[in-house]
Parts: C-alpha cells; sequence; structure tokens
C-alpha cells in the first residue's frame, strides 16, 4: 500500500486546545501535516469529504455528532480515508465500537505523545494500532464474562438511536434533530420512542443520565 510522503491529517476535537496540542505533535513530524480542524462530529464529516486527507483523527466524544458516527459516515463514503479514534477513556465499549465503525486505531488522549506518531503512521500503512495495555484488558474481560456465559456486548441501541439519543441529551427539538440527521420530525419521534422502550425509561431527564454514562455527551 502506498503512503504519501507527507500524509495531510484531519483533526476533530470539540476542544482547541486539545486541537492545538495535537497539531503541534503532527506538524512537527515530517512525515505528516494537519490540513483541516473540526469542532464537531458533523463539521468532521464535511470536512473529511470535502478536504484532501489522507488520515482522520476523531474525538469520540463530540457535540451534534459523535466521533464514532463520523467515523461510520465518512468509512461508507471515503473508504480510502484512514481513521484513529481519539479518546479520555480506556473503556472496551468505545474500542470495539471504534473498530466496527472503521478505524484503524483507537489512541487514548493521555497517551498521545507518546503513541499518536506511531498510531498514525501505522494507520497510513494500513496495519491496525491496539495500544497493548488495552489489549490485554479488554481481552482478559471479554474472556472472563465469555467463560461466565455473560452477554460480552450490552449496547441494545442502534447507531442511529444513539445519535438520537447524543441530541435529545444536548437539548435539541425535534425539528432540530430531524434536520441535522437528514429525516422527518415524524421518524425523531418514533425513535425517541423506541428508545424510551428498550431502556425502560420515561422521559429526557433519563435520556440524558443515560447518555452522560455511556460517554456520549459529556457532563
Amino acid at each position: 500500500m502506498s503512503v504519501p510522503l507527507k500524509a495531510g491529517v484531519l483533526i476533530a476535537d470539540d476542544h482547541a486546545m486539545v486541537r492545538r496540542g495535537l497539531r503541534h505533535v503532527l506538524d512537527a513530524a515530517p512525515d505528516l501535516h494537519v490540513v483541516a480542524e473540526a469542532g464537531d462530529g458533523i463539521e468532521a464529516v464535511e470536512l473529511g469529504l470535502r478536504e484532501d486527507v489522507d488520515l482522520a483523527i476523531l474525538d469520540v466524544a463530540m457535540p451534534r455528532r459523535t466521533g464514532l458516527a463520523a467515523a461510520r459516515e465518512l468509512s461508507a463514503r471515503r473508504p480510502g480515508l484512514k481513521i484513529l479514534m481519539l479518546s479520555m477513556h480506556d473503556v472496551d465499549q468505545y474500542f470495539f465500537e471504534a473498530l466496527h465503525a472503521g478505524a484503524a486505531g483507537y489512541v487514548l488522549k493521555s497517551a498521545a505523545d507518546r503513541d499518536l506518531l506511531d498510531a498514525c503512521r501505522a494507520a497510513l500503512r494500513g496495519e491496525p494500532f491496539l495500544y497493548p495495555p488495552a489489549v490485554r484488558t479488554i481481552i482478559r474481560e471479554h474472556l472472563e464474562a465469555a467463560a461466565a456465559g455473560e452477554e460480552t456486548d450490552g449496547e441494545v441501541l442502534t447507531p442511529r438511536e444513539r445519535e438520537v439519543v447524543k441530541l435529545v441529551a444536548e437539548a435539541y427539538t425535534t425539528e432540530q434533530i430531524a434536520e441535522l440527521l437528514v429525516i422527518s420530525p415524524r421518524t425523531v419521534e418514533r425513535h425517541r420512542e423506541n428508545i424510551l422502550n428498550k431502556l425502560g425509561m420515561r422521559d429526557r431527564v433519563e435520556l440524558t443520565r443515560y447518555a452522560i454514562r455511556r460517554g456520549l455527551v459529556e457532563p
């Protein structure tokens, strides 16, 4: 697989300070150059499809649309684009969702200064980047759960339903959610009813608490 001599990178994170730190690390490398920055998942998709980008680094939890949702859309619409997920959470759910979304790897913000360049280069070569401590922990937990006969994937909502939960928790109205997701308000209401039924919840307050627990929004 051909690797560009100087790869164009998209950074997507809703914190300007984080983007600035990532840009500093990446632009100091001779083979990487930040060409675009996004502050939320929707902007990340727009820039990822429009700009001359070889690699997208997406924060897992962003406003309006999560990095995982953005990764799924970019993977589907621009298959050649390499994707890395960035997160402050060392959580197996996010790790596996990142891989399912089409990401080549998962980098913790706390270890970005150590792992980010290696992760970028691995992704551009078409190789996965899996940081060893997390892999060992995740494999052990899933083997233990499987041995005990437990369900290893507790996610009951579809990706679209998780998008709706996120936007509900961020206080978007039904009409605004419909516009952001390019669906009808009636479809939004149907998703909301299905979500409440699946989760056994009653209202926006409970959905917001759920969204915070699952890392879909920041508290």
